[in-house]
């Protein structure tokens, strides 16, 4: 599915544009790690896994020139791909090095390549990409409505906390920050339909939204399941990404 906003950003890639590149790695960037991570099952080191996911951003940008998006793929599974070959090049160059070092290979299947068909995205990697984009859309507000803005939304929202505990904390009224929950609210929705229509091309991913509570179009009976969606889907997030980073690596 081409739109404006993801033929755009392709666009954008194929020039070079430095600050394309950088949104795909700061978005993206940690899903590819955390990827590799899982498929390398602990036998490849975390230096090296860090090392890959650059890799394979250095990847896109050699094939993004031929990459058609009325293909039918989804953004998820292109990702996918080029991260899944940056792995078995590595795992190929390692196996190269020790038959000239005459030490016996380490079978590829021990070496941790994947899932049982690493063509196609499983629901955990699929997941990780819904959140990357869900929190890309944050960044995005929190950057545009400054600091005192997105508190009242972060502290009223992800946080938990009442209206007339963040009116104490902020120093503000109760009404003011139900005005300002209402505004970053609003840009938010606006935020995620942007990103979704960037970083998707199929109409399924853009559909992803709204299957996980996260209405575009909303009445005044959507906001409160839109926040506590949104909510738990950051709070998964951070979960996950809390956990990955627990796991210990191997040494490179």
């Amino acid at each position: 599915m081409q739109n404006d906003l993801n033929t755009h950003f392709v666009s954008r890639l194929r020039a070079r544009e430095a600050a394309a590149w950088f949104e795909l790695w700061e978005t993206f960037g940690p899903v590819l790690r955390a990827q590799l991570a899982r498929w390398g099952q602990g036998k490849v080191g975390i230096e090296t896994v860090q090392d890959l996911s650059q890799e394979t951003l250095a990847a896109l940008a050699s094939s993004i020139d031929s990459h058609d998006p009325t293909r039918g793929a989804r953004f998820s599974t292109w990702l996918l791909a080029i991260a899944k070959h940056t792995l078995y090049g590595e795992i190929d160059r390692r196996m190269a090095a020790k038959r000239g070092a005459g030490v016996r290979p380490q079978n590829i299947d021990d070496a941790g390549d994947g899932p049982v068909d690493p063509d196609r995205p499983d629901a955990e990697y699929e997941r990780m990409i819904f959140e990357a984009k869900i929190e890309a859309a944050l960044r995005a507000v929190e950057r545009e409505t400054g600091l005192m803005d997105f508190s009242v939304y972060r502290m009223r929202v992800l946080d938990g906390q009442t209206g007339k505990q963040v009116a104490l904390s902020l120093g503000i009224s109760e009404p003011t920050v139900s005005r300002r929950l209402t505004s970053v609210r609003t840009r938010l929705r606006e935020h995620l339909g942007e990103t979704f229509a960037r970083y998707s091309f199929t109409e399924e991913e853009i559909f992803e939204l709204g299957r996980n509570g996260l209405e575009l179009n909303p009445t005044k009976t959507t906001d409160g399941t839109f926040d506590e969606a949104l909510a738990e889907i950051v709070h998964r997030s951070h979960a996950r990404r809390a956990t990955l980073d627990g796991q210990p690596g191997s040494t490179r």
